[in-house]
Parts: structure tokens; sequence; C-alpha cells
């Protein structure tokens, strides 16, 4: 038993390092997207090229990782599917249309509400009430995400806005249902390969259809306090903010569960707020740090919630038994290898982790 305990208590630990790097690496996306933004760039210029390239990118890896097992793909394509367009693609237009309405800190805050939606999804489910650290966890996250995002400065609202908000904040709920239930079904970067394809097609198709405009200069851009080309923001936001965010999101959220991973992925806000400091010069108040402080409180509010004796996935093919499962269960139950199941805006104006 105290070795299924510290095989456990590692694969949440590695979990947690997972979902800390990729949140790091989702929040660079902020200036590097404000970078090509202000050289002109609409956002779903930004998006279709974070995306194609990515995809371009991983399906030399995915093919070569399914060599010989082409016939697992079959069970996979629904959750590629739903992955793609919409953890990825919609979860990034309805972002950005929430911008187009509203700052983009308020649309940001709307579209974290994901954690929240995660845990009273799993309440209504379930009918089993949250646990007091995972209630006392969410408020202060979420009170820590407002101070972050100065949201009680002067922030104008639009109702519509606001709805298209909430639905980035649904479609980020997904994002992390999804790639925990993606446990055992496909290899991680066969996952992420597949979802950027079916993404590409969905932003395709909205701009075909005059949704979403796509324009883009290719001149020089500012980063880092000097001029640069604009190849630079757009490999960094493809290779390290979409290949390398997306394939670190999925692993974590599949050692931890959607719920853990979700509270987890609030620490990007900081991390860029800090890259957008180093980045393009934009330096946080006092009142940021404060707000940074309670994400990462309220994050260990809701691991200390997780299961006490350390219970958990031991294994791709280990379910937790039913009695050892938190106030709010995990979503990170691996799927059997049969399933079918269905980055990001955290970051700063105009582009964010899923953007």
């Amino acid at each position: 038993m105290s070795t299924l305990r510290a095989l456990s208590a590692n694969r949440t630990t590695s979990g947690i390092v997972f979902a800390l790097l990729s949140a790091a690496t989702f929040g660079i996306s902020g200036p590097l997207g404000k970078s090509l933004l202000e050289a002109g760039w609409s956002s779903g210029a930004v998006v279709g090229a974070r995306i194609g390239l990515a995809a371009l990118i991983l399906v030399i890896p995915a093919a070569w990782t399914m060599r010989g097992q082409w016939s697992r793909l079959r069970g996979g394509l629904g959750l590629m599917a739903a992955y793609g367009s919409v953890a990825i693609a919609l979860c990034q237009f309805f972002y950005f249309n929430a911008v187009a309405r509203m700052s983009p800190p308020v649309a940001l805050m709307l579209e974290y509400l994901a954690p929240i939606i995660l845990v009273g999804w799993a309440w209504l489910r379930t009918r089993r009430r949250p646990g007091r650290l995972t209630v006392g966890g969410t408020v202060v996250a979420m009170l820590g995400l407002a101070l972050v995002l100065d949201v009680l400065g002067a922030q104008r609202v639009d109702p519509v806005g606001v709805a298209w908000g909430v639905a980035a904040a649904v479609c980020l709920a997904v994002y992390f249902v999804l790639s925990a239930k993606s446990d055992g079904v496909l290899p991680p970067v066969v996952t992420v390969a597949g979802g950027m394809v079916f993404g590409s097609v969905t932003i395709g198709v909205l701009a075909a259809v005059g949704v979403l405009p796509v324009e883009a200069t290719f001149g020089s851009v500012d980063l880092l306090g000097t001029e640069t080309s604009w190849l630079v923001p757009v490999l960094g936001i493809t290779l390290v903010s979409a290949v390398v965010a997306y394939l670190l999101g999925i692993v974590g959220t599949q050692r931890l569960g959607s719920k853990l991973a979700s509270f987890v992925s609030l620490t990007e806000v900081l991390f860029a707020v800090i890259a957008s400091w180093i980045m393009i010069g934009d330096v946080p108040g006092p009142v940021q740090g404060i707000g940074g402080a309670l994400i990462v409180a309220g994050v260990v509010m809701v691991r200390f919630d997780e299961p006490r004796a350390g219970a958990g996935p031991m294994h791709p093919a280990a379910p937790v038994a039913p009695e050892a499962l938190p106030a709010v269960p995990e979503e990170a139950d691996p799927a059997p290898a049969s399933a079918t199941p269905g980055g990001a805006p955290g970051g700063l104006p105009g582009v964010g982790r899923r953007a």
C-alpha cells in the first residue's frame, strides 16, 4: 500500500510540475501576440498562424509515434475533433469576440471561470457537495485572479461580450475534461497534433465565411525593447506557446485530473504578467503581486482537498476506488483504450492561453 501511495504522490507531483511549466509557456503568448497585434496583425491571423504551424510541426512526430498502430486512430477521432474544434479553436474564437466588446482583462476573467464551472458541473452530476477547501480555494483563487487582472479598474462591460466570455470559459472547461479523458486513448503528441489539425480546419472555416478576419503584416515588431522580425514572435507563439505548452498541459492534466489542473492553470496569469514585464516593459503593480500570492494559495487549498490517502490514478489502467474519491470527484480517471470521448486564453490583451 505504501508503494501505491508513493506512486500516486509521484504522479501528482510530476503532474503539478508539468502543469506549471505549461502555464509558464502559455503565459508568454500574451506579450508575443501583443507585439504582432500592435504591428497590424488581426487576432484571426495570430490564431491561424499559431494553430496551423503547430499542426504542421506536430504531424511528423505524431505519425512516427503511431507507426504500426494506425488502427488506434479510429477510437480517438472523436476526442481529437472535439479537442481541436472546441478546446482549441472555438475557445480562442469566443475569447476574441469578447475582447472586441470589452476590455481584455474582463474577458480573461470571464474565461477563467472554467475551474468554477468544473466544480459546479461535478456537483450537479454527482450531487455531492464540494469540500470546504475546494470552495474556499475557488473563492481565494478567483479573488487573486481579479487582482492580477485589475478588473476593479475602469473597465467597460457589454452583455453580449459577457456571453462570449462565458462561452470561452465553457470551452476552456472542455479543454481540461478532454485532456484528462485522453489518458490511455492516444499518446499526448497524437492527441495534440490531431487537435491542431481539426482546430486549423475550424479556424479556416470561420475565416472563409468572414466571421474571423485574417490580416497580417510582414515587417518588424517591437519586442524585448528592440525591433525584430515578425518571424520571432510567430515562431515563439507556435513552438513554445502552442507545441510545447499544449503537450505539457495534456500530460499534466492526465496526471492531476481536470479539477486540480484547471486551478493550477490560474498561475498562468501570473506568468503572463511577469513575461509582459520582461518582454514588452509592462510593469506589474504591488496589487498584482498580492493577487499572484492568492492564486497560489487557492491552488494549495484545492490540492489539500484531493484524496487524503494519496488515492488517485496509480497507472493509466488503474481507476480509483469510489470510496477513495474526494468530495468533488476527479476527472482524471483514465478512459479505457476503446473509449471515444469527445492554452487558451490566459495572457494579456489580444491573445492568451488558448488564444
